[in-house]
């Protein structure tokens, strides 16, 4: 079945144009938006009209709606032209008819060869374990699911590497952090060795010493932690107003970040806390 600009062009001279039957609901599945004119509806579904896409108006000299071409041997308005469509190139070079359309050019009834299906992007390989036996039932063997579309492949590795670059990032944010929190301590140390030697003569323990520092490093630590945590929330929030987008910032999240901070603290304020309970008190109260 081939589409033709008037009668007078040669039957056979396709020019790559596929005339396919199209639901309502495929523009929302594949995200396609209308260039020009209007999308089938299911009362348009019985009458000769056509919606082209971007591709395929292109090859015909389709500019707008209301213009006719010929469907086989019928004359087709035009009802709209598509956007290109990324998720499924081939919608590009196709022409969109109703299904009691196609029906009445066959002669006979008119099944569907393939189905779009959209999914959440962190389920996909769970619904194509599904999709042939929910299709076919009787014979799921007959049924081809293909993978995603090149689109939804790129989305998926660009957000696999931003998120690698994410948490590499915030890797290295919390060894900055943390050796800058082991400096402070060291530091820390070597200006109150008096008072180390002090509490030391008055009877405190190495244990006392240690979680004393101990205590402060963590306390530092997690001061930087909820500075960082409130930072990273008004950034996230501003980027989110900016584009438009629902602010989602999750709970679970902000938890781990204090909870990684606090970690980082502790091992970071660990040796000179233990350095801080090794100096001898006479040698402290020396220097």
């Amino acid at each position: 079945m081939g589409v033709y600009r008037s009668s007078v062009v040669p039957k056979g001279v396709k020019n790559g144009i596929t005339v396919q039957t199209a639901s309502p609901e495929l523009l929302d599945v594949l995200d396609i938006d209308i260039s020009t004119g209007v999308w089938l509806t299911d009362g348009m579904a019985h009458y000769p009209v056509a919606v082209f896409g971007s591709q395929a108006a292109k090859s015909l000299g389709v500019t707008e709606p209301g213009q006719h071409v010929i469907v086989d041997t019928s004359t087709y308005v035009v009802a709209g032209i598509l956007e290109p469509a990324p998720l499924a190139a081939e919608i590009d070079s196709s022409v969109l008819i109703g299904d009691e359309s196609a029906e009445a050019l066959a002669g006979s009834p008119v099944h569907p060869t393939t189905v779009y299906v959209r999914a959440d992007p962190t389920r996909v390989e769970q619904v194509r374990g599904l999709m042939a036996r929910t299709i076919q039932p009787q014979s799921p063997m007959n049924v081809e699911v293909t993978r995603p579309s090149d689109a939804l492949a790129a989305k998926q590795a660009t957000d696999q590497a931003f998120t690698g670059l994410l948490v590499g990032l915030g890797g290295v944010a919390l060894l900055v952090g943390g050796i800058g929190v082991a400096n402070t301590m060291v530091i820390s140390v070597l200006e109150r060795r008096r008072e180390i030697g002090l509490r030391r003569a008055l009877g405190a323990t190495r244990s006392h010493i240690r979680q004393q520092f101990l205590a402060e490093a963590l306390f530092l630590s997690l001061l930087g932690g909820v500075a960082g945590v409130l930072l990273g929330t008004a950034v996230t929030a501003v980027f989110a107003a900016a584009r438009g987008w629902p602010l989602a910032v999750p709970p679970v999240l902000l938890g781990a970040g204090l909870g990684a901070t606090l970690v980082i603290g502790a091992l970071a304020g660990l040796w000179p806390a233990v350095r801080a309970a090794r100096i001898p008190p006479t040698e402290a109260l020396q220097s």
